[in-house]
């Protein structure tokens, strides 16, 4: 499961040139298409850039990522919004979450070898840490017991993870610490974007596999401001008939429709 989400990440397509045309009509719900979505609306208006990204795919893959539509617009901030994207989604709901294995790999290993020994281990990358150690990691951040062990943690994180800049090892130029490092640098930016750390952030940013993706974009604009100014970026999509990029953006963008904008 964890190589799988690293490997999605590393097929993210750059930024393909715009399509011919308007952007795609989306559900009538009497607003005309907005290019910036910054401003009162923000949150649906946002929703709806992502939706007419979606509106370029197959109906099928379409209708495959209603759920996480369903999952977004629970959040809108008001009723008539949740009421009509309730009747564009036909009443798709969002997806259960399944159990959060680092999560749980954190707490037992915590327990079983006190916040010290788990440190340890991680840094060797021993069991049960020998597998999906970035993500346990990230998920034992919540478990310091204060706030100088968990920034303790962070580092030991980020020089785990090492240079962006490293010059590959391994056959072929191959780099065999490629997929912890974008794993590492994924955990990293998504808690500095959730601590609203700019600095960490940036720092995170450069170690992912595809810094300029929307997810990342998302996220740094959270921290910084103005999302809605990258509304017509997504309305483009990627130009592929893949689903990556409207759950990228998705992804990018839930964090301010749960947790808002950082404060400046």
């Amino acid at each position: 499961m964890i190589r799988a989400a690293i490997l999605s990440v590393l097929l993210v397509l750059p930024a393909m040139p715009a399509l011919a045309g308007p952007p795609p009509a989306t559900a009538p719900f009497g607003a005309p298409v907005r290019d910036d979505c910054s401003g009162p609306g923000e949150q649906a208006c946002m929703l709806d850039a992502i939706w007419a990204a979606a509106s370029r795919l197959p109906e099928a893959k379409r209708a495959r990522l209603k759920p996480d539509f369903a999952a977004a617009a629970a959040y809108l901030p008001d009723a008539a919004s949740k009421s009509a994207w309730q009747a564009r989604l036909g009443n798709a709901q969002p997806r259960i979450a399944g159990t959060d294995y680092a999560a749980q790999t954190a707490q037992q290993a915590v327990r079983d070898y006190g916040w010290q020994g788990f440190v340890a281990r991680a840094r060797d990358g021993a069991q049960p840490l020998n597998i999906g150690r970035p993500e346990i990691m990230a998920a034992a951040l919540d478990l310091a017991p204060d706030a100088a062990a968990r920034a303790d943690l962070t580092e030991l994180m980020f020089l785990l993870a090492g240079s962006p800049t490293a010059s590959p090892r391994g056959i072929g130029g191959f780099n065999p610490d490629m997929f912890e490092r974008a794993d590492f640098g994924h955990v990293l930016a998504e808690r500095m974007m959730k601590d609203c750390n700019a600095e960490g952030f940036a720092r995170a940013r450069r170690l992912t596999a595809a810094p300029d993706a929307i997810r990342y974009q998302l996220w740094a604009a959270r921290i910084n401001g103005g999302a809605g100014n990258l509304a017509a970026r997504v309305r483009l999509g990627d130009g592929s008939s893949d689903t990556s990029f409207v759950r990228q953006a998705l992804e990018g963008y839930g964090p301010v429709l749960k947790l808002g904008y950082c404060k400046r």
